[in-house]
């Protein structure tokens, strides 16, 4: 199956108190791809036609992103798991392999912590996990400045306003290895995501359940998960060197890449390695 942009289908689901957009191609096991911020669905662009000619692929736009709703709270990552689980469950599956970037990392580490049986398989691309000793060591570094900045009330709704497109450019000019990976374009749908009615307080909102997903994740991890995981980070990002050492901190068996010629944005910098890899594993 040629899984080209035309056979992606967008479909909409009301699940745990949400309505969630979500992009389904392909056909066969299901593999769910969870982006990060400040991105959408629209992240796994290059890598979802690979994947769909083997698999069903799930890529949803999880709560407060994208076209999916904008609630005012449940932005922590147990809660956002479980909107993902009830979108499985949705679509006709129990069991599933999931894919998380960012955000989505610790999104997706949250649903194989409390759905294990039902989680097949593990990615986790490039991000701190809250709770682990990686995250402690990470989150005082000066260049992830904006978890401080996101997670205090108010403040960076007040800055930001208006000057959306500026400082989503600044943000993914800031974590980048390879600048052709954002095409004007790549960034108009981004722009046109985060400035929508209340995008941004909600983006701004999963920082600040970091606290609450750090105490949540302390007590997940005092039993290791069983499955496969396999930990991706970018060879020129923050936490890609460090990616493998954190998940063996929450997992018994774990398999570690680091991306080439990629910093944070793995699936668009270098989408033949990642897509590579995902096969290998998936």
């Amino acid at each position: 199956m040629n899984a080209s942009e035309h056979t992606f289908r967008h479909h909409k689901a009301d699940v745990n108190g949400v309505r969630l957009h979500y992009v389904v191609a392909g056909r066969g096991d299901p593999v769910v791809l969870l982006h990060g911020f400040p991105q959408t669905w629209y992240e796994w662009r290059a890598i979802i036609p690979a994947l769909a000619e083997r698999f069903t692929v799930i890529a949803p736009d999880y709560r407060g992103a994208g076209h999916s709703s904008r609630p005012v709270d449940g932005y922590d990552k147990r809660t956002m798991a479980e909107d993902i689980r009830q979108l499985v469950r949705h679509l006709g599956f129990d069991r599933a392999a999931i894919v998380g970037h960012d955000i989505g990392l610790m999104v997706a580490y949250a649903y194989a912590a409390a759905y294990r049986e039902a989680t097949t398989k593990l990615v986790v691309m490039d991000a701190p996990l809250p709770g682990t000793n990686v995250w402690e060591r990470i989150r005082v570094d000066p260049r992830v400045w904006h978890f401080a900045f996101h997670g205090t009330r108010d403040v960076p709704e007040l800055l930001v306003a208006g000057k959306e497109r500026e400082y989503l450019s600044l943000f993914y000019d800031a974590r980048i290895y390879n600048p052709a990976a954002f095409t004007v374009a790549d960034i108009d749908e981004f722009v046109r995501a985060y400035t929508a009615p209340g995008a941004m307080r909600a983006g701004f909102e999963l920082y600040r359940a970091f606290p609450q997903d750090a105490r949540d994740n302390q007590e997940s991890m005092r039993t290791p998960l069983a499955m496969p995981v396999l930990a991706m980070g970018g060879a020129h990002s923050t936490s890609g060197p460090l990616i493998g050492e954190m998940m063996r901190e929450v997992a018994t068996d774990v398999t570690s890449v680091i991306v080439p010629e990629s910093a944070h944005w793995l699936a668009e910098e270098n989408p033949a390695h990642v897509i590579e890899h995902l096969l290998k594993f998936l």
